[in-house]
């Protein structure tokens, strides 16, 4: 197995640990004001959800809110890297048209980063008590940019990596 072959299992193992363990830190932050935890409030875009997202959150809820949103300063490398190396590999075994955009979304995967700590900082201002209404629209966009990158492209690689398995097989 090639250096990158390696390096995109690593981050694909890291990426899902990950993922694990914001489904355990996330599970206390489902309320009927946030359905979806953190996502909700992610997706919240006004003062006004965002601040009866909070309200639904108890004190130790929102202890979780903050540790969820530390944490996720370490996960968008991760994620990108593993979604990024597994684009880039399944390209070669898409049919046509698809590998011109998954190689366009193998570059952009590293734009989610950005957006995704740009997100971060926004919520976080709003957990510690921001009350201006630019931090859950500057929220809203990012995740809302973010997604619409890493949904596709972690569509098309694994759609890549189910078209090389059926060549293997």
């Amino acid at each position: 197995m090639g250096k990158r072959k390696v390096q995109m299992w690593l981050a694909i193992i890291g990426a899902l640990g990950l993922t694990a363990v914001f489904q355990i830190i996330g599970a206390p932050l489902v309320t009927s004001a946030a359905p979806a935890g953190i996502l909700s409030y992610e997706f919240a875009g006004t003062l006004a959800k965002a601040q009866a997202i909070l309200a639904s959150w108890d004190a130790r809820a929102q202890l979780y809110a903050a540790f969820s949103l530390g944490l996720d300063f370490l996960y968008p490398p991760v994620y990108a890297a593993a979604i990024g190396l597994a684009l880039a590999t399944a390209v070669a075994h898409l049919p046509h048209p698809l590998p011109k955009p998954a190689h366009w979304l193998a570059k952009g995967i590293w734009l989610t980063i950005a957006l995704d700590y740009a997100e971060n900082i926004a919520l976080t201002q709003l957990l510690f008590g921001a009350t201006n209404s630019f931090w859950p629209q500057l929220a809203w966009v990012c995740a809302s940019l973010k997604f619409a990158i890493v949904l596709p492209a972690l569509a098309l690689a694994l759609l890549g990596g189910a078209f090389a398995l059926k060549r293997w097989g």
